[in-house]
C-alpha cells in the first residue's frame, strides 16, 4: 500500500492578545487632546467611525484592537512602533480586518509569512478587542511538533 502524505504546512506559532478599555476614557483624551485622534488612529478609521453612531465606542474598539495586536506581538508599543502601525479596516460587509504596517509590519514576519484575525466588541461604555496572530516560529523556538508517524509515536501504528 503506498503511504499518501498531504505536504506539511509551514510551522506557525498561535499569538493572542486581547484588550478592554472603557470608552469613556477614549472619549475624554480625544476631546482633551484633538491631536491625538491622528496620533492613535488613520485616516481610514478617524473616516470609517465618523459615520457612525457611537463614534466613540468605534474608536475604542479600535484603540483595544490596536493594543490586543501588540500584546499578540509581544513587543507592546516598541521602540519605533506607532499606533498607526496598526489599522482595524472593514470589509465590505462590515468583517473587521487587522493591518500592520511599518515596524509592527517587520516585527510579524516576512509578508506573506503571518496572518491575523481581530473581534472586536462594544457597549456604550466599554470596548474590548481579541488579536489572533499566526506568526512564524521564533528563532529560539524549539522545534517540538511531532506527527502520528514519527517512530515511537504510540499513534504511530492507526
Amino acid at each position: 500500500m503506498e503511504e499518501h502524505r498531504t505536504p506539511e504546512a509551514p510551522r506557525r506559532r498561535v499569538a493572542v492578545g486581547v484588550d478592554l478599555v472603557e470608552v469613556a476614557r477614549v472619549r475624554s483624551l480625544l476631546e482633551d487632546n484633538p491631536a491625538a485622534e491622528t496620533e492613535l488612529f488613520t485616516t481610514r478609521e478617524i473616516r470609517y467611525c465618523a459615520g457612525k453612531r457611537n463614534r466613540y465606542a468605534h474608536l475604542a474598539a479600535r484603540f483595544a484592537a490596536k493594543e490586543a495586536a501588540f500584546k499578540a506581538l509581544g513587543t507592546g508599543l516598541g521602540p519605533g512602533m506607532r499606533w498607526t502601525d496598526v489599522e482595524v479596516v472593514n470589509e465590505p460587509l462590515g468583517r473587521p480586518r487587522l493591518r500592520l504596517h511599518g515596524t509592527a509590519a517587520q516585527a510579524a514576519g516576512a509578508p506573506g509569512s503571518w496572518s491575523a484575525e481581530i473581534s472586536l466588541t462594544h457597549t456604550d461604555d466599554y470596548a474590548m478587542a481579541q488579536a489572533i496572530l499566526l506568526l512564524p516560529p521564533a528563532a529560539d523556538e524549539p522545534a517540538m511538533r511531532r506527527t502520528a508517524t514519527d517512530e515511537g509515536s504510540p499513534c504511530a501504528s492507526i
